[in-house]
């Protein structure tokens, strides 16, 4: 999503749908942020930029965000036709939309359904191509680009646990960070020795205009604390590489946590 916020003018209105606590800093852009969820947030998002309001039901006029981030939100959409079609009237027609959500045939959210008895996901995505031609046909808007996304089961991990942990993560270890590492490291060497699906969790697309090219490549290294993925050529060059254990892994740099690191494939995935 920061291919298309970090373009973004000063005063840029910016819609983040389905967004709880929030998809990204909004003290990173300067841009105008309204953060939508049924549900309302604790805390600072509540406080700043939040309406509580139903996605297939947006309480805006039509064309007046320059972009929509729907991060991880349109598998829960009940009415997701309905929501689409209000995410492509709200965002201007020069505008932006980004999306991301879980292959619902992949491991890590078949895991996460399991554990968390459907998690909330109502919709479930299974094509690539599919779900692209869902969205240019309700939106109105037209695919520009695409990454296949990484799991690091970051929402299994204890130190993000803001409810009571369903009593069948004990057997995927109980959450812990540590068994979260290993896991990660371990799903990506069988992806790339064997071909195996392991580590992919979903996609993220973009949609209208973009104003740098997006990097197809998937992005092995995805924190399994906070989730989030950086490209290796990128933390190689700021220096985040640090061994632990014999084993080199890296910092990230959005929260800390100490992640095995691994090489991007030099090809794109999609």
């Amino acid at each position: 999503m920061h291919e298309i916020l970090r373009h973004l003018a000063p005063g840029a209105r910016v819609l983040d749908v389905g967004s709880r606590g929030g998809s990204f800093d909004p003290l990173l852009y300067p841009v105008r942020t309204v953060q939508l969820d049924l549900e309302k947030p604790s805390g600072a998002a509540a406080r700043s930029g939040y309406v509580q309001g139903d996605a297939a039901r947006l309480p805006f006029a039509g064309g007046c965000f320059d972009a929509v981030i729907s991060n991880h939100s349109l598998e829960h959409f009940e009415n997701l036709e309905a929501a689409l079609r209000e995410l492509g009237r709200v965002v201007k027609p020069q505008g932006s939309v980004y999306v991301a959500v879980p292959d619902a045939s992949t491991f890590s959210d078949r895991l996460y359904r399991w554990l968390a008895s459907g998690g909330g996901h109502v919709n479930a995505f299974t094509s690539r191509e599919e779900l692209i031609a869902l969205l240019e046909r309700h939106t109105g808007m037209r695919y520009a680009a695409g990454r296949l996304l990484i799991s690091s089961l970051s929402m299994l991990n204890r130190k993000n646990r803001v409810a009571r942990a369903p009593r069948k993560l004990w057997l995927v270890g109980g959450g812990s960070e540590f068994v979260l590492v290993l896991w990660s490291g371990f799903a990506r060497l069988m992806d790339r020795w064997f071909g195996t699906r392991l580590s992919i969790y979903g996609w993220a697309l973009y949609f209208g205009a973009l104003a740098e090219e997006v990097d197809a490549r998937p992005w092995g290294n995805v924190c399994v604390r906070c989730g989030a993925g950086c490209a290796s050529d990128w933390l190689e060059s700021r220096g985040s590489l640090k061994r632990r254990w014999l084993i080199r892994g890296y910092l990230c740099p959005a929260c800390g946590a100490w992640n095995i690191f691994t090489r991007d494939a030099r090809q794109s995935a999609m």
